[in-house]
């Protein structure tokens, strides 16, 4: 049978199985978006009722999510969604800070043109933007922070450490978006993606990786700082 857009029956009726990669994407978007909090256990079964998918693809899920430190499969109980702790909070943005200078410095290398960069100076733009108003939009912000990140790791040549930044990003999404309103309001951070970019614009390689590597520290210490002083255990 040929799949036609707008149609989602087999010719019985009846619903086909959702691909690995579709309940994975699907999967993923919800633990990132808290909608299974840190600590919660799920089921197989309740996942595959949710998403409308045969078991297969799920059980699939698990483990792609628990290789990438999302998840936790207990067995004969589903899965436990990873919580992070200050410590590992700490731990992620020492590899972040390891990571993304290597990757922003292999971009220079690479001699983008202004164009290939759009993307990076237009999350900047963003990111000004929702600053600019009498009521910041900091989820805006957030997103076009982001986008810049997720951008500039994948256009760094190297497809193996863009994984590994990805990776490791991911695992600090929601400790990100949970201390959104608890930190200063990013206008030093939104000035240090400008200038890593301007830097990747001047090819000063050099310079870019030097930017990024304090951007990084300064950001994680920030974070860390914070979840230490609202005394917050899990994330």
């Amino acid at each position: 049978m040929i799949a036609l857009a707008g149609y989602d029956e087999t010719e019985d009726g009846s619903r086909p199985p959702r691909s690995s990669e579709a309940v994975y994407l699907k999967l993923k978007q919800a633990i990132l978006d808290n909608r299974y909090p840190p600590g919660a256990q799920i089921l197989e079964s309740q996942i595959a009722s949710e998403f409308e998918a045969s078991r297969t693809p799920v059980r699939e899920s698990f483990v792609r999510l628990q290789q990438e430190g999302l998840l936790e499969i207990v067995p004969r109980h589903g899965v436990r969604i990873s919580a992070l702790s200050p410590g590992d909070m700490r731990e992620i943005y020492e590899i972040l800070m390891s990571l993304e200078p290597t990757a922003v410095e292999l971009l220079v290398a690479r001699r983008p043109d202004r164009a290939e960069l759009s993307g990076l100076v237009r999350a900047c733009d963003d990111m000004e933007n929702a600053l600019a108003g009498a009521q910041p939009d900091l989820v805006a912000w957030a997103m076009a922070d982001e986008h810049f990140h997720m951008s500039l790791a994948k256009l760094c040549g190297n497809k193996r450490l863009a994984a590994m930044i990805l990776t490791v990003w991911d695992q600090a999404h929601r400790a990100r978006m949970f201390t959104l309103s608890l930190r200063p309001l990013p206008l030093q951070s939104t000035a240090e993606h400008r200038a890593v970019v301007d830097a990747v614009l001047a090819g000063d390689g050099d310079r870019a990786r030097e930017l990024y590597f304090a951007h990084r520290k300064r950001g994680g210490n920030e974070l860390t700082t914070i979840i230490e002083r609202h005394g917050i255990q899990r994330l």
